[in-house]
């Protein structure tokens, strides 16, 4: 082949694969409303899956066009350089000191790091039904978990998980807005939680759905972060920045924690990966996006709501981008009949065998949903 030919050769095939990649990536944004009944992220054809609370109207345009322009460069590892900018970028977005930010899907590396400090036996609050990778990942290395169940309404049962702390915790893990029930807890009173409890165990508020409220900035607890509490606050790109497909999010801790999880390999460019370093500092650039799917998956929710109403099923009152809702039979057989009828709506939550969560899709995919809960309902 002579080096022309290669030359060619090449320029199609990264040409082919910007291609490729543009529609993919597409944004519902920008996608023919007919397009979007049959987009639903990793289902079969006429499948809608609304079981992962993935944002179906996908990434911001400036992520989209920074992973493109990354394709060409994928035999490359991660930038060290480039990592190191996102973080200093992610700490000017966050108002806080560089050596307060680590970078990556930490949960689980956190969870093992803190279940192997002190030796096994250490205890790990959390609040259950709810999302388990840090507690999961600490019972590998001998932590305990201690499970509170939610409230009456469905959200963390502050006073119960603040009477279980004692001298062995090493750790409260909080999901706010929960998950799965979607709950927002009382902003004074969870902050007033914060800080009693982090004077006595260290906090980590993993706030994945909290972008979805309208008041997010002030209900974060990134401000006992910055006042120096013993809190560490979690981020994904995964929810509302729609980049679930490149898992990528950060931890804003105390520094201390901080270097502890930098020495033992988070937050390195080869681990975060270049696709996914390029597409979340572009993602932070764009907060229209932000408003945008917050203002969408609300008019959605609501729709949701109400329907759940007319039916008279109990439901929570979810601020997140998914319904939590009673549906007066087992979980599995709902969801069942739901795939029966196109529509996946994923797992269980024991002990709530009867609730179901179902993730807030695209109109027409929200509108198919509820359609087959209609008939469900009806023919039970």
């Amino acid at each position: 082949m002579s080096s022309e030919m290669g030359i060619d050769r090449r320029s199609f095939l990264q040409g082919a694969g910007l291609a490729v990649g543009a529609a993919l990536l597409t944004p519902a944004w920008s996608r023919p409303a007919s397009a979007d009944a049959a987009a639903s992220p990793g289902a079969g054809p006429g499948l809608v899956r609304l079981s992962f609370n993935e944002n179906p109207y996908g990434p911001s345009t400036l992520a989209v066009q920074a992973i493109q322009r990354e394709l060409g460069r994928v035999v490359r590892y991660g930038d060290e350089s480039a990592a190191h900018a996102l973080r200093e970028q992610v700490a000017a977005y966050e108002k806080l000191p560089v050596d307060h930010v680590v970078l990556g899907e930490v949960l689980d590396t956190l969870g093992l790091h803190l279940g192997t400090q002190g030796g096994p036996g250490g205890e790990f609050i959390y609040s259950t039904p709810g999302y388990l990778a840090l507690v999961d990942a600490t019972s590998h290395v001998g932590g305990v978990s201690v499970a509170v169940p939610l409230d009456a309404s469905q959200g963390n049962d502050l006073a119960a998980i603040a009477a279980k702390v004692n001298p062995k915790t090493r750790a409260v893990y909080l999901v706010n807005p929960h998950n799965p029930s979607g709950t927002v807890s009382d902003d004074a009173a969870f902050k007033r939680f914060l800080r009693e409890v982090s004077q006595k165990t260290l906090v980590i508020v993993d706030e994945a759905y909290l972008e979805y409220t309208d008041d997010f900035a002030t209900r974060s607890a990134v401000d006992l972060v910055r006042d120096g509490a013993n809190v560490a606050v979690f981020r994904t790109f995964a929810k509302i920045h729609g980049l679930a497909g490149l898992p990528f999010g950060y931890l804003l801790a105390p520094p201390a924690l901080v270097a502890a999880l930098a020495k033992e390999g988070a937050g390195s460019a080869e681990g975060l990966g270049r696709l996914a370093i390029a597409a979340a500092s572009a993602a932070l650039q764009d907060e229209a996006l932000l408003e945008r799917s917050r203002t969408a998956v609300a008019r959605e929710r609501a729709v949701w709501a109400s329907v759940l109403a007319e039916l008279k099923l109990p439901h929570s009152a979810s601020a997140a981008n998914f319904v939590f809702f009673d549906a007066g039979r087992p979980q599995h057989e709902l969801a069942a009949a739901f795939l029966k009828r196109g529509v996946d709506i994923g797992r269980s939550f024991p002990p709530l065998d009867h609730w179901a969560r179902i993730t807030i899709g695209l109109p027409e995919e929200n509108a198919k949903a509820q359609r087959a809960l209609r008939e469900i309902l009806a023919t039970a």
